[in-house]
């Protein structure tokens, strides 16, 4: 491994200048990398992260196979919920499954709080390994935020229309603020001891907050957004904040103290910076463009480019993760590509 640490992103976050458009997938660590499949056919997802030299390779292979400029620490925004007591399965082909779904004030109460040492030892072990000894790019740390926790929480899994959660919302303010508060909390305790083991930017993962419009965003979502991000920006480290479906809510996410907007492929840069947003912008490549022919990936990636170089600052990401169909030498190819085009232009 070339031992020279590539700071080029983290440059990027901070708004300054980079010789290159930086790049980093969601979701690169896994999904399609055929070295992880067969990891999968032994171990599951939880298996993988309570083994930090195991959880560490799984982090470690896109850098090595891909050449972006960031690694993702590998592990699923349930990873802490546990702590809390919330009784979570990742289930194939479904996602989470939460087995004591939120129904109640009492349930809410009833929450403890995570103690990072002691509670999820493995994350931060494998957050030391890799900072320490084997990599040679910053690592992107992350947790899920408030209302996409809940959101699963309450369905009890996944959702197309988050009615239950909505409903408790709308029905029971004090129920939801506290709820709110506690995960606020939890997020807050947890980022933080990724960053004190050597997590050099965290992403928030707002998934699901674009099915709120923004007035109620505005008011049952954003105070606990804003107390997260004001309590970690004394962290020093760059803050992401990224949902899929929040072109509306683009206002509210600009105006929280975050480092970097990261938008899905319905959003573009040009559209971004009409809204008013000056921060960095990560994104967008739609990931179902990678399913297409390489003529297809080249001119749309080129477009997103050529928008972030005149927009800027840009960090090169998808409009959502990668999903295992997409062929790893597909990801080689663009991470060389949008290196190449961005230095030439």
């Amino acid at each position: 491994m070339d031992n020279t640490f590539n700071d080029t992103i983290l440059k990027a976050f901070r708004g300054e200048p980079t010789d290159h458009t930086p790049v980093w997938y969601m979701r690169q660590a896994g999904r399609s990398q055929p070295e992880y499949r067969k990891l999968k056919e032994k171990y599951s997802l939880f298996e993988i992260t309570h083994q930090p030299e195991l959880c560490a390779y799984v982090t470690r292979l896109p850098v090595e196979n891909y050449g972006v400029d960031a690694a993702v620490l590998y592990k699923d925004i349930m990873s802490p919920l546990p702590a809390l007591g919330v009784d979570v399965e990742i289930r194939k082909g479904v996602g989470p499954v939460i087995h004591n779904p939120i129904t109640s004030r009492q349930d809410v109460e009833n929450l403890g709080e995570i103690d990072p040492q002691s509670d999820v030892p493995y994350v931060l072990d494998t957050i030391r390994l890799l900072t320490k000894e084997q990599l040679n790019v910053p690592l992107i740390g992350f947790s899920g935020a408030p209302f996409t926790l809940a959101s699963y929480m309450i369905e009890g899994g996944p959702s197309k229309n988050y009615h239950k959660t909505k409903a408790l919302m709308y029905s029971d303010e004090k129920t939801w603020f506290l709820l709110m508060d506690k995960l606020a909390s939890m997020t807050i305790t947890y980022v933080k001891s990724q960053i004190k083991a050597g997590a050099q930017a965290i992403q928030i993962f707002d998934s699901w907050g674009g099915a709120l419009h923004a007035p109620d965003y505005r008011k049952y979502i954003k105070p606990s957004m804003d107390r997260i991000f004001r309590e970690l920006k004394s962290e020093g480290v760059p803050l992401i904040l990224f949902g899929v479906g929040a072109r509306h809510l683009i206002g509210e996410w600009d105006d929280l103290p975050i480092d970097v907007l990261g938008l899905d492929w319905r959003t573009s840069i040009t559209e971004a910076r009409d809204l008013g947003v000056r921060k960095p912008l990560q994104g967008n490549l739609d990931p179902a463009v990678l399913l297409s022919d390489w003529e297809v990936i080249e001119q749309r990636t080129k477009a997103i480019l050529d928008e972030g170089l005149s927009h800027g600052p840009h960090i090169f990401n998808l409009g959502h993760g990668v999903t295992p169909e997409i062929q790893p030498e597909t990801l080689k190819k663009l991470t060389a590509l949008v290196h190449t085009y961005s230095k030439t232009n």
